[in-house]
């Protein structure tokens, strides 16, 4: 009897270990914590330099990041402005690709 108690309490002990762990697992488009927290350190870092750069109108660029891809959308008044946003992306630690949407109107 002893020995069947312990069996089953194996068994719960490893379906629930089981659980737990694949609640860790990345799925396919999604991040974990810490790379949540990283791509948003990321944008930060994009935004604040975007800012900074006085060419820019800031308030019609969006920064997105996802898995350190960074990604620009909203409107640019020239060429140059499209491409200097993407540079600053570019340039910006952390960042390993960048997607420029931006739309030059």
């Amino acid at each position: 009897m002893f020995s069947r108690t312990m069996s089953f309490r194996k068994a719960i002990s490893l379906v629930a270990v089981t659980v737990a762990l694949s609640g860790c697992t990345v799925f396919s488009g999604r991040e974990t914590t810490g790379e949540y927290v990283d791509d948003a350190t990321v944008t930060t870092r994009v935004n604040a330099q975007i800012i900074n750069d006085s060419s820019l109108k800031s308030s019609q660029i969006s920064v997105e990041t996802m898995q350190d891809v960074v990604q620009l959308s909203g409107f640019v008044d020239t060429a140059r402005a499209k491409e200097r946003a993407g540079e600053i992306a570019r340039n910006t630690t952390g960042v390993r690709s960048v997607r420029n949407n931006l739309i030059v109107r």
